[in-house]
């Protein structure tokens, strides 16, 4: 071990402002949000060195303003999946055998942009191509990212430093190499921080990098890019890509020099990446690393001991924070029957105190969903509650597309805990509730359990130390995050790792050292000093 060898920044996480009323923040980001709406961006690929246009064109519009448009993104083919690899690998060596402190280095700097020049800049880029306000994003685009990168370098010289113990006359050392390839980033919409992350985090220990972001997040996938570039990442070491998904993986998922896939987003997209890279697996120069973290049906158990009040921001929070687009969004609770009436009856009085609408006006704590295609999906679910007598929807329950993809927050009470809704994940902001006698707090654990096949995750709200211990131990492969009297959301990075198993992902724990030891491929190397010179043993000499 060489624990503090590395002379490197101690991390910390990075202070969430608050923009309230007359802040400084407050009218930075105003100013941003304004520029942003004012103009209209011709925003290109990143192969290489080169910003690449292809001349076809899509709109990018705010989900929550449907009819403005804020940029126009150049759409690539196989021809540029090519170009993007070639350009990756060209870097490769270079990059690879850059010293660690000068990769470090890039990285650190990328963390100090974003938390200054460029902080009202990629959350009001956020907000506006992903309908996020202001405090979602600033939790999100600036701090968790920020965070990401410092604690990622502090994790990556820890990493270095573990090494083996020699004998006299020995050297033993560990050699942590990158992958020998190219990775492949696809990255989701819901957050910029992910984004950044799932490119930055292989580039940092020594990979070349080809990145794919969902088409509804390049407007902010466009600042991260800027960046790096900033902050002196090579050309050809993070290529940023728009193709079609099918496109890109019949090339990706072929060639020899596929090292490694880092993703988040669905289950069912995943899982037919899984097949296709198994189908392919002979034809690559190593096994590849696959790193995922895919849905989750996160639930909130309250036990009858649990103080109201907690539960209930604990739902409001959990659920509708983000329009319940977080993969970590509560969106299935279990309430015993003796505290739903008060609780019901709070949680449908603050639903109604919520602002729904633009992100451009600090007052709206839900904004829109993603697209077209996420709104008409949750209305189909939302009717589908309405129109059944055996299902009340106690708040919401209504959606209006007119000016952008707005969902009321709903809340629908079942009598089946395997109702649809208890069941599959939808992404947006649904909370379905199902109500279990005092007495079955024992077999309600079971069937928290084995409904769904997702395991992300999870809380309990109890004031009984017994039971807290008891749904802890029930419940430790239901959830990769397990929370005890707080919300299932909002894992920082340094403090609570993030995965979970089973349907969720591949659990590799990102904002933590687990994640980074995915991206390198260690050696170990022995050099012996005074090497033997005979090849005889003690045990071979006669005995006199």
């Amino acid at each position: 071990m060489l624990k503090g060898f590395f002379n490197v920044p101690q991390p910390v996480n990075e202070p969430v402002l608050n923009y309230g009323p007359r802040s400084v923040e407050r009218a930075a980001l105003k100013a941003a949000l304004e520029e942003g709406r004012a103009q209209q961006l011709d925003i290109p690929m990143y192969i290489g060195s080169e910003e690449v246009r292809t001349g076809k064109t899509f709109e990018i519009r705010p989900p929550h303003d449907h009819k403005h448009v804020l940029a126009t993104y150049h759409e690539g083919d196989a021809s540029h999946v090519h170009a993007a690899i070639e350009a990756a690998l060209n870097a490769k060596a270079n990059w690879e055998n850059m010293p660690w402190e000068q990769r470090a280095a890039i990285f650190l700097k990328a963390a100090d942009l974003i938390a200054g020049p460029y902080r009202a800049k990629i959350n009001a880029a956020t907000m506006l191509g992903q309908s996020k306000n202001a405090y979602q994003a600033e939790i999100d685009a600036a701090c968790e990212l920020i965070d990401f990168l410092r604690f990622n370098v502090h994790y990556m010289t820890e990493i270095y430093a573990e090494q083996p113990q020699s004998s006299k006359g020995i050297w033993n050392r560990v050699e942590y190499r990158p992958l020998e390839g190219f990775v492949f980033a696809i990255t989701p919409f819901n957050f910029t921080a992910i984004a950044g992350n799932l490119c930055a985090s292989a580039a940092m220990m020594g990979n070349v990098v080809v990145w794919k972001p969902a088409p509804t997040q390049i407007y902010a996938a466009n600042v991260v890019m800027q960046i790096f570039l900033e902050a002196g990442v090579p050309p050809g070491v993070i290529n940023l890509i728009y193709t079609d998904g099918p496109v890109a993986g019949d090339i990706i998922f072929k060639h020899p020099d596929f090292a490694g896939l880092h993703f988040t987003g669905s289950t069912g997209v995943f899982q037919s990446l899984w097949k296709e890279i198994g189908a392919n697996i002979n034809k690559y120069r190593s096994y590849p690393r696959i790193v995922g973290e895919t849905g989750g049906k996160d639930f909130v158990l309250a036990h009858p001991s649990a103080n109201i009040d907690v539960l209930n921001v604990a739902l409001l929070r959990g659920a509708f924070e983000y329009q319940g687009q977080k993969c970590s969004a509560a969106s299935r609770a279990y309430i015993p029957k003796s505290l739903w009436p008060a609780l019901k009856e709070k949680l449908v009085a603050e639903l109604k105190t919520f602002k729904i609408g633009p992100v451009e006006d600090f007052s709206n704590f839900v904004n829109a969903v993603i697209d077209e295609r996420s709104f008409d999906k949750l209305a189909k679910y939302i009717d589908a509650a309405n129109a059944d007598p055996n299902v009340n929807v106690i708040s919401g329950g209504t959606y209006d597309k007119t000016i952008g993809w707005f969902i009321t927050p709903t809340v629908i009470e079942v009598q089946d805990p395997f109702y649809v809704t208890m069941c599959e994940e939808l992404f947006g902001p649904v909370l379905s509730v199902y109500v279990y006698n005092d007495d079955e707090f024992e077999s309600i654990m079971e069937t928290i359990d084995k409904t769904g096949n997702y395991a992300l995750t999870g809380s309990i709200i109890s004031q009984d130390r017994y039971a807290i211990a008891t749904a802890t131990e029930r419940l430790r492969n239901s959830a990769g995050n397990f929370y005890v009297n707080d919300k299932p959301t909002g894992a920082v990075v340094g403090q609570q790792p993030f995965g979970g198993a089973r349907g969720s992902g591949t659990n590799d724990k990102a904002g933590s050292m687990l994640n980074l030891l995915r991206w390198v491929s260690p050696r170990t190397i022995k050099e012996t000093f005074d090497p033997p010179k005979d090849y005889r043993y003690p045990f071979l000499n006669k005995e006199v």
